[in-house]
């Protein structure tokens, strides 16, 4: 494998996922579970976009074609011709290099091609790349399989970016619908809340070892922490209705000085997706309106909200690397996407002392802004544009959610929005300095 194909990326691939069939199989595997995420659709369902940040659910589906169309197909199959060259410019999104993009605001006018016309679109650049993973040599195969994985962690990305998506979608339309029944799910009172402490000294942090990895999570480097404590769960629903009843969204004192135009214009008063009733607070989720529970972790918080909070409760949001540390020998265990829950739920009971929910739920919070790490290099061309270009404004989230796939989740993983981004399944745990 070539220096430049272990970089694209990010590390190396494992040998097994080098055979033929294996690389096959899952590929298969992940653009199915894309096109099972839309089974519950309806055609006028593929074509919205409720706000800016939001793409079409159909825009999702040819936009990961897309990808293996560019980087891969593109590159390594001269007889390969796209069905229709426009959607180059399309289904581009942010590769710079790749050429001209359409107006990402923009994507919820375009009727054509039809959602029918998409699936085919898909259909036809699957089976390039399984004719061109079945045909090649060994040699091009072991050059690709790098690729071909970034492009596969890619579609779960935007697996999670459709749920996310759609459910907005959904909420901004007056009769509330459902993308999906509610999946009974057994819940418990939430713990009281434990401070799980960690000693001061230096770490090894960043990915490291022959699996996947994105190329901002490494390189593996040390830091040293001053000692800190960890809250022992997630922050709950419960919790965040003490700080709104105790006038959180009210107190200038509480929020930094970019939040305040957007807690004051947009007029935040609780998360997103929470509507005051008569009978009391409810919240819109992905199986339609539902009674708020106290013990669930709150979510759809932008960073300026969690971080609100903290300071409320005296405490502040972990650092990235406070986080990863605590993570590093968890077991990778939790309520993701594949649980079909697509909610987050109360937290498993846990032993009095450690650290639970760390992975799924919902996106951590961190009080990191998304920087390189020592050493750090893009991939050259335009694939280098996947994470590099985005370290600035942002902030790290950390552990993955109930849209996230646990097949896709990992302690070194690094996840970053803006500030002010509320759409996603985010939420926190509070940290404190000892």
């Amino acid at each position: 494998m070539s220096a430049q194909a272990a970089t694209i990326a990010g590390t190396r691939i494992v040998p097994e996922a080098l055979s033929r069939h294996a690389l096959i199989e899952r590929f298969q595997t992940i653009r199915n579970f894309t096109e099972h995420l839309c089974d519950p659709l309806e055609t006028e369902d593929y074509v919205v976009q409720s706000m800016p940040d939001v793409s079409p659910t159909k825009w999702h589906l040819s936009h990961t074609s897309w990808f293996f169309e560019n980087f891969v197909l593109d590159l390594e199959m001269p007889s390969y011709r796209s069905p229709k060259p426009e959607y180059a410019f399309l289904f581009n999104s942010y590769y710079v290099q790749s050429g001209e993009r359409h107006y990402r605001p923009h994507r919820g006018l375009i009727t054509r091609p039809t959602v029918e016309e998409v699936f085919k679109y898909r259909q036809h650049v699957s089976q390039h790349v399984e004719k061109l993973i079945d045909e090649a040599s060994q040699e091009t195969v072991v050059r690709i399989a790098p690729i071909i994985e970034l492009g596969l962690n890619h579609e779960q990305q935007h697996q999670e970016l459709l749920l996310t998506d759609i459910k907005h979608v959904f909420s901004v339309n007056p009769m509330k619908p459902a993308y999906a029944e509610s999946k009974p799910v057994q819940r418990a009172s939430a713990t009281p809340l434990e401070w799980i402490p960690f000693e001061s000294g230096v770490h090894e942090v960043g990915h490291s070892g022959a699996s996947f990895a994105y190329d901002n999570e490494g390189p593996r480097h040390k830091v040293y922490l001053e000692p800190y404590e960890l809250g022992s769960r997630l922050v709950t629903n419960r919790e965040y209705l003490d700080f709104i009843e105790d006038g959180g969204y009210e107190r200038a004192e509480l929020w930094l000085t970019d939040a305040r135009p957007k807690v004051d214009e947009e007029g935040w008063r609780a998360p997103i997706y929470w509507e005051k009733e008569d009978a009391g607070w409810r919240q819109f989720t992905l199986a339609g309106m539902h009674d708020l529970a106290d013990d669930e972790p709150v979510c759809h918080l932008s960073y300026y909200e969690a971080d609100a909070f903290a300071r409320w409760a005296d405490c502040r949001l972990p650092t990235e690397m406070e986080w990863e540390v605590a993570a590093d020998n968890v077991q990778l265990e939790g309520n993701f996407v594949d649980s079909a829950a697509l909610h987050p739920t109360s937290p498993p009971k846990a032993n009095s002392g450690t650290v639970s929910q760390l992975f799924g739920d919902v996106w951590e919070w961190t009080g990191s802004h998304y920087s390189p790490y020592p050493g750090y290099k893009p991939a050259p061309g335009a694939v280098g544009e996947y994470n590099g270009k985005f370290m600035c404004n942002q902030f790290v989230l950390r552990g993955g959610s109930c849209a996230t796939s646990i097949t896709h989740i990992r302690s070194t993983y690094r996840n970053f929005f803006p500030a002010d981004a509320r759409w996603q399944f985010a939420g926190l745990r509070l940290a404190r300095s000892v």
